[in-house]
């Protein structure tokens, strides 16, 4: 990377981290040693959102008669009935005002739509995910009124279809690197947008479509991001390619596009010019908070079919449930499925909560959630054997289907690298500003005692973990522990390398990993305390409890004896992973690695 692209991709890093530099979230708090419970709202009861499970009840029976994700797959189309179903459903434009014809319901609500889906079909999903999450949902967050008017009524009865069109052949997780330009007319009425797009999903079949483009910064030389709205039959809107075979979710329409001096007036400009970024990179949250949903919903169905398949196939006189590798593989897979729901309903809580700043724990749960996903895949397969890899079981379509979710909304490993910079930023920064102000003590008080607030306090003690139920204080202990260890790391990092961290990433994927492990485990902790304290007082009304939490095929009954069984499992797991991780830091084969990669490069 030549000096000057990383400078101006450092620019715009600072301009959009800058804005919520005063807001430490939960996540961001982690890296401080804190545990900030007042950052982490409530988990939303699905049973007091009647019209969200009414919804969620007719979803589920439309699924089973009239989606066919076998013949999907097949065919590479999902039928225009489907997409008719959907949108009278109200599933198309779930979370969109009422008053522009949407259902206005929640993101946790609109989660629990998209996990019926996401264990029914994967193609449907990501349909649905990448029309709503992503589509509309930026007119919503930045449109002006009259665009709102303009476009949301139809989008949010599926007559129109929407897609979001970032993707282009130098820019797909390096979101900033978009080349297409829009270039001002000579007459000021708009833009003339040149480049092209590829891998847009809906592409071909939509309608609306956000399109980000370069726009010039008058008086320089230098060029930024600005969000279009775009429809298909502007001149120079071209379709190169409507529908890109591809392994897995054939269904959708995977399309390349190509604009050539395409004429977009003013008024489709979508928010500020220059701030397009921001558009792109602010949906994208939603988006990859339903993709906890929607692997939740896979992975509810492989640890059914697996569970099932345990107890009934014979093999060495024994049936599999009896052999302790298959034990190992299936206690993995439910409770990772069990973390995966509780990290995909906090993290949409903290979105209905209004929070300010969430993009730190919606990565975190996009790379946890799609990257558990994959591995109970896998053991499903493994469970099944040979019978699992023919078409007449839908488990090599699921794993097909599941590949894309590594690497669509920001592959994995470039999200690794956004957690641990993101998390650490301010913690270096604060260091350093604490380095300058000690040349000057009494002058820079006010600035010590910033970080003293942040910080002096949990280099001597393990924060405090907040819950109700006193039977879970050991586990409270050792996450606040866990919690402390981490923080530590993370300074000793930053003391070590300063700012040559930003390209060490061998201990930027473990920071990110120990952490998103860690967030996880406080979700599952936080479920765990609600369970129980839901037990308790169904009980005391004579009453059985059972999780609300359903998937696509069953009822996931859950009382508070599993959920402590699988939460506590999988806290001991995610403690062992963190703790091997923080050791690495230290104590690895990192040069030998570069070395041998070097050496066949």
């Amino acid at each position: 990377m030549c000096a000057k692209t990383r400078e101006q991709q450092i620019s715009e890093a600072e301009e959009l981290l800058g804005d919520n530099a005063q807001d430490v979230g939960f996540a961001k708090g982690l890296f401080f040693g804190r545990y900030l419970h007042h950052k982490l709202p409530a988990v939303a009861d699905p049973a007091m959102d009647s019209q969200g499970m009414q919804m969620a009840e007719q979803l589920r029976e439309f699924c089973q008669q009239s989606i066919d994700p076998v013949a999907i797959d097949r065919n590479a189309i999902i039928p225009d009935e489907v997409i008719r179903g959907l949108g009278d459903l109200g599933v198309l434009g779930a979370c969109l005002p009422e008053s522009a014809g949407g259902r206005g319901l929640s993101q946790s609500s609109y989660c629990r739509l998209i996990e019926i889906l996401g264990g029914h079909c994967g193609s449907t999903a990501l349909f649905v995910n990448a029309h709503h999450s992503i589509g509309p949902r930026s007119i919503v967050l930045f449109g002006n009124e009259q665009q709102q008017q303009q476009w949301l009524p139809k989008l949010a009865t599926g007559e129109w279809i929407s897609a979001f069109a970032l993707t282009e052949p130098e820019a797909g997780s390096d979101a900033a690197n978009v080349q297409s330009t829009a270039t001002p007319t000579e007459d000021g009425r708009g833009y003339l947008i040149n480049g092209q797009k590829r891998w847009i999903t809906n592409g071909s079949i939509a309608q609306v479509l956000s399109v980000m483009a370069r726009t010039p910064v008058e008086g320089t030389t230098d060029s930024k991001i600005t969000a279009f709205i775009v429809t298909p039959d502007m001149q120079g809107f071209e379709v190169t390619e409507a529908r890109m075979s591809k392994c897995g979710v054939r269904g959708t329409a995977t399309s390349r596009l190509a604009f050539k001096d395409m004429f977009v007036p003013n008024e489709n400009v979508l928010g500020e010019v220059g701030k397009g970024l921001r558009v792109a990179l602010t949906v994208l949250d939603f988006g990859r908070t339903t993709f906890g949903a929607s692997c939740t919903g896979a992975a509810k169905f492989c640890v059914e079919r697996a569970l099932r398949h345990a107890n009934s196939r014979v093999q060495f006189d024994q049936k599999l449930k009896s052999f302790e590798l298959v034990k190992q593989k299936l206690a993995n897979m439910r409770a990772g499925t069990y973390a995966m729901e509780a990290a995909t309903y906090q993290t949409a809580a903290l979105i209905d909560s209004g929070a300010g700043d969430y993009m730190l724990e919606t990565a975190i749960l996009k790379v946890f959630a799609t990257d558990v996903l994959w591995e109970i895949i896998n053991d499903t397969i493994q469970i099944y054997g040979g019978k699992a890899y023919f078409t007449d079981e839908p488990f090599e379509r699921m794993m097909r289907d599941a590949r894309i979710n590594m690497i669509g909304e920001g592959a994995n490993d470039v999200l690794r690298a956004f957690v641990a910079l993101v998390g650490m930023r301010e913690v270096g920064m604060e260091l350093q500003g604490v380095l300058q102000a000690l040349s000057h003590p009494l002058k820079n008080f006010s600035r010590l005692g910033s970080f003293a607030g942040k910080r002096i306090e949990s280099l001597f003690r393990s924060p405090d973990v907040h819950l109700h139920s006193a039977e879970l204080e050991p586990e409270a202990k050792e996450l606040g522990n866990l919690i402390h260890l981490f923080a530590s790391n993370v300074e000793k990092l930053l003391r070590t390398y300063r700012e040559s961290i930003v390209d060490r990433q061998y201990h930027l994927g473990r920071i990110a990993d120990a952490v998103i492990e860690i967030y996880v485990s406080a979700c599952v902790l936080n479920r765990m305390d609600r369970d129980m304290q839901a037990s308790a007082s169904e009980a005391a009304h004579g009453a059985v409890h059972h999780s609300s939490q359903t998937n696509g095929h069953n009822t996931s009954h859950v009382d508070s004896k599993s959920s402590l069984a699988l939460g506590r499992y999988f806290l001991q797991s995610a403690d062992r992973r963190v703790r091997r991780r923080l050791a690495e830091l230290w104590d690895n084969i990192d040069d030998a690695t570069t070395a041998v990669a070097d050496l066949l490069l």
